[in-house]
Formats: structure tokens, sequence, C-alpha cells
């Protein structure tokens, strides 16, 4: 089955919610622990009455989770001076994840980001 197949069976309120899951993360930005707490809240309401925004908050959820053990990793490492690297690169990588998935999601595409641990099944 094609994208453009699979996207037709996506009602455009699953998608908006999927997409929202994603861009959620960014309320990180302003309030701590957002990143893993808004997707969390959303796929919770959601997750029973929507399977895409189910698949898509979770997907959501794990990489976030995997990116704050990461980003954990990555102060510690900065006892080394390895982390003052890793950080910025771990935060510019999770940023462009989160547009890409939110883009994805919009589109109706179950979007699965690389590297992702996958906590939740």
């Amino acid at each position: 089955m094609n994208q453009e197949a699979a996207a037709g069976q996506v009602s455009k309120d699953e998608r908006t919610w999927g997409m929202l899951c994603h861009l959620s993360v960014l309320a990180g930005f302003i309030i701590p622990l957002a990143t893993i707490i808004a997707p969390l809240v959303i796929w919770l309401i959601k997750k029973d009455e929507m399977p895409f925004v189910d698949d898509q908050g979770r997907e959501s959820l794990n990489f976030q989770i995997t990116m704050f053990i990461g980003f954990i990793i990555a102060a510690i490492l900065m006892f080394v001076f390895i982390g003052f690297l890793v950080l910025p690169a771990l935060a510019i990588f999770d940023l462009i994840m989160v547009i890409m998935a939110a883009l994805k999601a919009n589109e109706g595409v179950r979007y699965r980001y690389p590297f992702n641990i996958r906590f939740l099944k």
C-alpha cells in the first residue's frame, strides 16, 4: 500500500491531533519536562478514539524519552567537555526530527523516528 492510500484512511482530525502530539514537544522550550508531559496528555486523551493518534503519540513519547536519556548523558559528558559538543547537536537533531514527524503526521503518514527506543509498545 502506498503512502497516499494510507493517508486517505486517516481523518483530518486524526492527522491534526497526530501532528500536535509531535509539535507539543516544543512546549519544552517554555515549560520544563513538557517535552514528555505534553505529548503524554494528548496521547492519553485521544488514544482510545483515534488509532492514528495512539500510534503517533506512542512514537512521539518514545522518541522524547530517548532524547531525554540522551540529554542526561550529554550533561554528564560535559564534565569531560565532550558534552559541550554533543548537547547542541542532540538538541538540533531533536528539533529537526520533531518537525519532520509533524509534517508526516499531518499528511497522514505513520512516521517512525530514527534511533528510537520503543519503551511504549
